[in-house]
């Protein structure tokens, strides 16, 4: 997979500054990171374990602890699919296998071309509104397989 491991060292420094360097921030540095990235680049973290003075060990743990937060790079667009009851039994199945037969990937996984990455999530609190998925931070919902592609499409024209 083709992605952008440059990393922007003074970015990255300002988000630590931010915080004053508290290693009681470090879930919010690392989530102002991942909101740069999409993920921690490995890089980061030899980087935040001297400027925090925490153990890298501590920084895995949290980074591996909260879904929201990736090690992997992941896509420009990710794709959480709503598994919750409501959603389930609404055919959030049929909107995952329409969304992995488009894109050629299974959950968890990103495409070729670091455009999509397709993840699940237990809820996202829009019961009425199932099935759901969210593309970032953009809610979409009412969903069957076809307008849950066209919505996949759109994303596809934006991005070229």
């Amino acid at each position: 997979m083709a992605y952008n491991n440059d990393i922007d060292w003074e970015k990255i420094d300002d988000i630590i500054n931010a915080y004053n360097s508290d290693k009681e921030s470090l879930l919010m540095i690392l989530q102002d990171i991942n909101e740069l990235y999409n993920y921690v680049p490995p890089d980061t973290i030899p980087v935040l374990a001297q400027k925090l003075n925490v153990p890298k060990s501590l920084i895995y743990s949290v980074a591996t602890f909260y879904k929201t937060i990736s090690l992997e790079p992941r896509g420009k667009y990710i794709i959480n699919v709503c598994t919750g009851t409501a959603c389930h039994v609404r055919g959030a199945e049929k909107i995952i296998d329409a969304v992995q037969d488009n894109l050629q990937i299974d959950t968890g996984q990103t495409t070729q071309d670091g455009l999509f990455t397709l993840e699940t999530v237990r809820c996202l609190g829009c019961c009425a509104a199932g099935p759901v998925f969210t593309v970032n931070k953009n809610m979409h919902g009412g969903l069957d397989r076809s307008s849950a592609l066209n919505i996949i499409d759109d994303y596809k024209k934006n991005a070229s």
